[in-house]
């Protein structure tokens, strides 16, 4: 078998459409149909992805995005039968890697899934090297971990990848265009504020663990470059 998924739904007709493809991909294919059943799952298994609804009938995907993230970081792809950027902004800052909006092609999100188990193994374009290390500060995409001064910080697929490849150039400057061209693969991910709110949560992640300064500096009118020190 291949990557290890769960498909978290209420209806059965999407979790069986996904499970279908997913099957066809070589996936092995885990569901839930309520929000509890899935967070308890992914404390008794060990998923590469969640594929979350965000209308469920107990808690919704939101809350169970949030749970998630105090423990585990596997990419987290939401379901969302609203078009609506505040929805997609809330899930961001919650820890989701990427959004997509129902109805959708099964093949859409197959390639999708490929995308952020892609970016999981720290296939990122740029060509930097596997291990950057700078004061107080080490960034491992072998294993995709980030530590300050030893301590292990957690951060969600898509916040790694911004550090990793900022990090890797570190006299580059990054307009948000080229980090959503080269971080995230759909279209419907055009919304600037996108980078904004990763590179925020990044922030406060590395300064609550005792990071002494900000490493991802501000290029007013421009983007960000990486910064070893203020």
């Amino acid at each position: 078998m291949g990557n290890k998924i769960l498909v978290v739904d209420d209806e059965w007709n999407m979790r069986n459409l996904v499970k279908l493809y997913l099957s066809k991909e070589d996936f092995e294919v885990d569901e839930a149909r309520g929000g509890h059943e899935a967070i308890q799952l992914t404390r008794q298994h060990a998923y590469d992805l969640l594929v979350l609804d965000i209308m469920l009938p107990d808690i919704d995907g939101w809350e169970v995005c949030s749970a998630i993230r105090q423990t585990q970081q596997m990419p987290i792809l939401m379901l969302t039968a609203r078009n609506d950027i505040q929805d997609r902004v809330r899930g961001l800052n919650l820890g989701a890697d990427d959004y997509l909006i129902k109805p959708f092609a099964p093949e859409e999100l197959v390639a999708r899934i490929k995308a952020l188990l892609r970016r999981e193994k720290g296939k990122v374009e740029g060509g930097h090297n596997l291990h950057l290390a700078f004061e107080d500060l080490l960034i491992d995409s072998e294993s995709r971990e980030v530590k300050v001064k030893g301590i292990l910080v957690e951060l969600t697929a898509k916040e790694f990848d911004i550090l990793y490849m900022v990090a890797g150039q570190p006299k580059r400057v990054f307009t948000r265009e080229i980090l959503l061209d080269n971080i995230w693969d759909s279209e419907d991910f055009r919304d600037l504020r996108t980078i904004d709110t990763h590179v925020k949560n990044v922030r406060e992640k590395l300064r609550r663990s005792g990071l002494s300064y900000n490493p991802i500096k501000t290029v007013w009118g421009v983007g960000y470059k990486f910064n070893t020190q203020e």
